[in-house]
């Protein structure tokens, strides 16, 4: 026999509705859990879908436009770093800036440095994998057809190559047989060689006048990047070994060495070293200047970490005129949900849960778009790091200023309409048509 189900009866029914009426009425008076918060925002967003999505493509091109911006000046701020690395970041500068030593007749002459100096160093100071003194001349060399050039002569060592990170344009450079030797050889830079000769390999083998007495070049050299004027070498140098210079300065005294470090760690506290020794080996009068690339890297890094940070706070104006439209949105949300509002607080919703809510929407408003733009910023550089050869640096802290200048706006700009909807009186909203 089949059985039969007994359907409630009505006072259970009744007894049951008024039960979760009255669940309903304790949720609305007490205080509202956070999720339940970010449930009404999502429906709130749900019932809008178009609205709100314009107000955060501000947001999004924003956000995005910071990560880009912070990219962008890191990039630059590396590629202008290796350029002056390429200079020679292990390079120290030892200069001669003033002071005279007295000699045995009461007469003085100016304290200048001396291949002892040199070789001192190189034995007291580890680490120096090259060094090269310098001695520099002037003269006038004839371009043919009565025209003459100012040449600027340097009197260095093979090894000012490698202090100098020369590049090799064509022919060889003098070595330590031609020093030896004193051979009359001589090496000029790459624009120098064009002028005279058409092009650097058509200037090898030729012959030159230094002061009268004839030089051949055995090569060319160039720079190998711009130096930004912090380079002996000009459009017009001539390299000669640097024995060969003395015949015409007949002293062994120079004004300039440089010095090259094994590890580019190892620069400051060298110069540091070497600038001592030197001075301990002259008058105390005398001055003397370690010049190194370091300073000028540094000086770059700041500037281009300045540049950055006010492309960036330019970036960071997006927001803000995105803010405005977040408000905007979020008073015509209050003005539409007034009925809503008045409901809520005449089942016991506290202004402070009204202003709760409102603002967690403006805030997640501010922040969906955020995150979406900062996504979109970072995918554009890893894609050209995954695509091309190029490593382009991606900054964390990037993300975090996007996020966190997303969740500011939201903030300031999402109280105002908050603290409108928490104003509301319950009874006139009640009667708002």
């Amino acid at each position: 026999m089949a059985s039969t189900v007994n359907p409630p009866k009505p006072a259970a029914a009744s007894k049951t509705r008024l039960s979760s009426f009255e669940r309903t009425l304790a949720s609305a008076r007490s205080t509202m859990m956070f999720s339940e918060v970010v449930r009404l925002a999502v429906d709130s967003f749900k019932a809008s879908k178009v609205r709100f999505v314009l107000t955060m493509v501000g947001m999004i091109i924003g956000s995005a436009s910071i990560i880009l911006v912070v990219t962008l000046g890191l990039t630059g701020k590396q590629y202008a770093l290796n350029l002056l690395a390429s200079i020679g970041p292990t390079m120290i500068e030892m200069q001669y800036n003033g002071g005279d030593r007295v000699g045995p007749d009461n007469t003085s002459t100016p304290d200048f440095m001396t291949r002892e100096d040199e070789a001192a160093v190189r034995e007291q100071v580890p680490g120096i994998v090259a060094s090269s003194p310098m001695l520099e001349l002037h003269d006038i060399v004839s371009m043919g057809g009565g025209i003459t050039k100012n040449t600027m002569i340097l009197g260095v060592s093979p090894q000012y190559r490698i202090v100098r990170n020369l590049a090799q344009i064509s022919g060889r450079f003098f070595d330590d047989q031609d020093t030896a030797t004193h051979a009359k050889v001589a090496v000029m830079v790459e624009p120098l060689a064009r002028a005279l000769y058409g092009s650097s390999a058509a200037a090898v083998g030729h012959t030159i006048n230094i002061t009268g007495i004839p030089f051949t070049i055995i090569g060319v050299f160039n720079m190998r990047i711009d130096t930004f004027g912090q380079s002996e070498v000009s459009d017009q140098t001539i390299l000669i070994p640097y024995p060969v210079a003395r015949y015409f300065t007949g002293t062994d005294t120079v004004k300039e060495i440089f010095f090259s470090m094994s590890d580019a760690s190892d620069v400051t506290p060298a110069s540091k070293e070497i600038l001592s020794i030197i001075k301990s080996r002259h008058r105390s009068t005398s001055q003397y200047t370690a010049f190194t690339m370091q300073q000028v890297l540094h000086v770059m890094a700041q500037i281009a970490d300045m540049l950055t940070l006010v492309l960036t706070l330019a970036a960071a104006i997006t927001l803000v005129v995105s803010g405005v439209g977040i408000m905007n949105s979020m008073l015509a949300n209050v003005q539409a949900r007034i009925r809503e509002i008045g409901i809520r607080k005449a089942l016991g919703a506290t202004s402070h849960e009204i202003r709760l809510q409102f603002l967690t929407e403006a805030v997640f408003l501010s922040l969906s778009g955020g995150v979406i733009g900062t996504l979109l910023g970072l995918a554009i550089p890893l894609g050209v790091r995954l695509l091309t050869p190029f490593q382009i640096p991606v900054s964390a802290w990037s993300a975090v200023i996007a996020l966190g200048t997303s969740m500011l706006v939201g903030i300031l700009f999402g109280t105002l309409p908050a603290n409108r909807a928490a104003r509301l009186d319950p009874v006139q909203t009640l009667k708002y048509e």
